[in-house]
C-alpha cells in the first residue's frame, strides 16, 4: 500500500502542476504567477543571499546586547512557554467544533479505496502521506524565514516544525476518532474513550490554576517578570511533569547546538510515536468517522466549502414597502444570525465587558495594560483589515448573480444595500474595541493627557464607519469590474498564481483607498491647522467628522457610478467554481 500511496501522490502532484501551468496561458494567471514568484523570492529566498552580512551584524548585536539578550532567561523559557501553548491547543481540540482532515476522503478515494482489500490503518497511513506535502512546504518556509546565519540552523528548525505539525495532525485525528467512539459506544467503552479527554482537560486545568495563582501572588509588570513567572511555574514538580511531553515536542526548535539538538529530536520522536500508537488504537470506529465526514462533504456543493445555515425564527420582519437597500441588509442580517448564534454573541460581549470591569476594579497595571493594548490593536485590525475578510456583500452574492439580475432594483441600490450590514457589523465591533481601549487608556498611555486620549478615541470612532464603508466600496467595485479575479463565496484559490492575484488585488485596493481618503484628510488637516492651535485637542472631533463626511460623499458617488457597471455585468463573466 505504501508504494501505491506514493504513486497516487506523485501522479496527483504532477497533474496539479500541469493544470496550473496550462492556466498560465491566461494573462491574469500569468500576471499572478509572476507577482507571486517575485514575492516568494524577495520575501524568503533573498534572505539567504545576505547571510554573511547578517552573521556579522548578529555577532555585533550579541556583543553589545540586543533587546532579547537584555531579558534574562527569555531563550531558556521559550520551550516551556511553547509547551504551555501546545497544551492549550491540545485541550481546545476536544471542545472545538471541528473534525480532522485526515478522515475526509475525496470521492475518488471513497469509491476506489474503501472497497479495496485495505485495513483501516492502511487508509489512515495513506491519508497521512497525502497530507505531508503541505506540512513540508510550511516547515521549509518557516526554516527559511527565521533570522539565522546558519543553514544547519534553518534545517533544524524546519525539521522541528515538521515534527510539531505531523504530531498535531495525528493527535487531532485521534481526537476525532475518540469523539466517534464516545458517540457510537456505550457504557464502559464510552468511558474508556473519554479517558484521554479527561486527562488532557485535567492537565490543562492544573497548569492554568498554577499560572493564575502565581499571577495573583506576584502580578508581572515587565517582560522579564512574565518570563520569570513562566519559568517558575514550569519548574514546579507537577506542572513540569504535565508539560514534559509538550516541552519535549517544542525543544528541538530552540536547540542552540548539534549536541543539544539530537537528544531533543529524539524526545520529540518519542512523543510522536506515542501519539501515533494512541491514534491507531482508536481506529476501530474509523469507518463511522469517515462515513460521517463523507456525509458532511456530500451535503456541501461541489468545489467549495459552503457555509452551514441553521433555520430559526428571527425577530426582524421585512416590511413590504421601503427602501430597496433595507431588503439587502435584511438578507445579510438573516444570513449572519443563522450562522452565528445570538446567545454566543451575547456571551462574548459579556465576557469582554466583565474582563474590562474586573481589570478596572482591580487597578493593577499589568492586566489593564495588556487588555488595553489588545483592544487598541484589535480596533485597528477591525477597521483596516476586517472589510477584506468579511465578505457578506457582492463578493459573496456574485455566485447568485443570475438571481439578483431578476430583481427590479436599480444597480446603485443593489450596491449600497450590499454594503449596509457588513459596514454596520464591522463598525459595531470596532466601536466596542475603541470603548474598551478608552476605558483603559490611562494605563496604556499614562503620559498622554486625558483630553487628548478622549478626543483621539472619539475621532477614531467617527472615522471608523467612513473608513470601513470606503474599503467595502473599493472591494465591491473591484468585484464588479474584475469579477473573474474575485473568489466566489467561501472558496479560496490556491497556488502561486492565486497568491499573486491576491497581492495585486490587495495593493490595488489599498491604493484606491488612499486616493479616496486623501481629499478628506486634506480638508481635515486644513481645518486642524486653522483651529487646532486655538481650541486644542477638541478640534480632533470636528476634523474627523469633516473627513468622514467627505468619505461618505465619495462612497455615495462611487455607488451611483457602480450602478451601471452592475447592470452591464454579464453572468458569463463570473468564473464559476472549478
Amino acid at each position: 500500500m505504501l508504494s501505491a500511496s506514493l504513486y497516487i501522490i506523485a501522479c496527483s502532484a504532477r497533474n496539479r502542476l500541469r493544470m496550473r501551468l496550462r492556466r498560465l496561458r491566461e494573462p491574469r494567471y500569468l500576471a499572478g504567477a509572476v507577482v507571486g514568484a517575485a514575492y516568494i523570492y524577495f520575501s524568503f529566498f533573498a534572505r539567504l543571499r545576505g547571510t554573511r552580512s547578517n552573521a556579522a551584524r548578529n555577532r555585533a548585536r550579541r556583543n553589545r546586547g540586543g533587546p532579547i539578550d537584555q531579558v534574562p532567561g527569555l531563550v531558556a523559557t521559550a520551550p516551556a512557554f511553547s509547551g504551555m501553548v501546545l497544551l492549550l491547543v491540545a485541550a481546545l481540540g476536544w471542545v472545538a467544533p471541528f473534525e480532522s482532515g485526515l478522515l475526509e476522503f475525496s470521492e475518488a478515494e471513497t469509491q476506489f479505496l474503501f472497497p479495496a482489500p485495505l485495513t483501516r490503518r492502511q487508509l489512515l497511513v495513506h491519508r497521512l502521506l497525502r497530507s505531508q506535502l503541505g506540512m513540508l512546504f510550511g516547515a521549509v518556509i518557516l526554516g527559511i524565514t527565521i533570522p539565522s546565519s546558519s543553514g544547519y540552523r534553518r534545517l533544524w528548525v524546519g525539521i522541528a516544525t515538521w515534527l510539531v505539525l505531523l504530531t498535531g495532525k495525528i493527535y487531532f485525528t485521534g481526537v476525532s476518532l475518540s469523539r466517534a467512539r464516545m458517540r457510537a459506544a456505550s457504557g464502559a467503552r464510552r468511558l474508556r474513550a473519554a479517558v484521554p479527554a479527561a486527562i488532557v482537560g485535567a492537565a490543562a486545568a492544573i497548569v492554568a490554576v498554577t499560572l493564575v495563582r502565581a499571577f495573583v501572588a506576584a502580578p508581572p509588570s515587565t517582560l522579564a517578570d512574565i518570563v520569570a513567572l513562566i519559568a517558575g511555574v514550569a519548574a514546579q514538580p507537577l506542572p513540569h511533569l504535565i508539560l514534559l511531553p509538550f516541552i519535549a515536542l517544542a525543544r528541538p526548535a530552540f536547540a542552540t547546538s548539534f549536541g543539544e539538538y539530537l537528544p531533543a529530536l529524539a524526545g520529540a520522536l518519542v512523543v510522536l510515536a506515542l501519539v501515533t500508537v494512541w491514534m491507531f488504537r482508536s481506529d476501530e470506529v474509523f469507518h463511522d468517522a469517515a462515513d460521517e465526514a463523507a456525509r458532511r462533504r456530500s451535503s456541501r456543493p461541489q468545489g467549495r466549502r459552503e457555509i452551514s445555515y441553521r433555520a430559526r425564527a428571527e425577530g426582524w420582519k421585512l416590511a413590504p414597502t421601503g427602501r430597496p437597500e433595507a431588503a439587502f441588509a435584511w438578507k445579510a442580517v438573516m444570513q449572519t444570525l443563522r450562522v452565528f448564534d445570538r446567545r454566543e454573541m451575547v456571551r462574548v460581549a459579556a465576557i469582554v465587558m466583565l474582563l474590562t470591569t474586573v481589570t478596572l476594579a482591580t487597578g493593577r497595571q499589568g492586566p489593564a495594560a495588556l487588555v488595553g493594548g489588545f483592544a487598541i490593536a484589535a480596533a485597528m485590525f477591525v477597521i483596516l483589515m476586517a472589510p477584506q475578510v468579511v465578505r457578506i456583500d457582492i463578493r459573496h452574492d456574485l455566485q447568485h448573480l443570475e438571481l439578483l439580475k431578476t430583481w427590479p432594483v436599480r444597480g446603485s441600490s443593489v450596491v449600497r444595500g450590499e454594503l449596509v450590514w457588513p459596514a454596520a457589523m464591522i463598525t459595531a465591533i470596532a466601536w466596542a474595541m475603541i470603548a474598551v481601549a478608552l476605558a483603559l487608556s490611562g494605563v496604556v498611555l499614562p503620559r498622554v493627557e486625558f483630553l487628548w486620549r478622549m478626543a483621539a478615541g472619539v475621532a477614531v470612532a467617527i472615522l471608523a464607519p467612513a473608513l470601513v464603508l470606503a474599503q467595502l466600496t473599493v472591494h465591491n467595485a473591484v468585484a464588479l469590474i474584475f469579477p473573474a479575479w474575485v473568489p466566489l463565496g467561501a472558496q479560496r484559490a490556491r497556488g502561486l498564481d492565486a497568491m499573486g492575484q491576491r497581492i495585486i488585488m490587495l495593493t490595488g485596493t489599498w491604493l484606491l483607498l488612499i486616493v479616496m481618503a486623501l481629499p478628506g484628510a486634506i480638508a481635515a488637516g486644513i481645518f486642524w491647522f486653522v483651529l487646532g492651535r486655538i481650541f486644542g485637542p477638541l478640534m480632533l472631533v470636528p476634523a474627523a467628522a469633516m473627513a468622514a463626511g467627505v468619505l461618505a460623499v465619495e462612497v455615495l458617488l462611487a455607488t451611483e457610478a457602480l450602478g451601471p457597471v452592475y447592470e452591464r455585468l454579464d453572468v458569463m463573466t463570473v468564473e464559476r467554481v472549478e
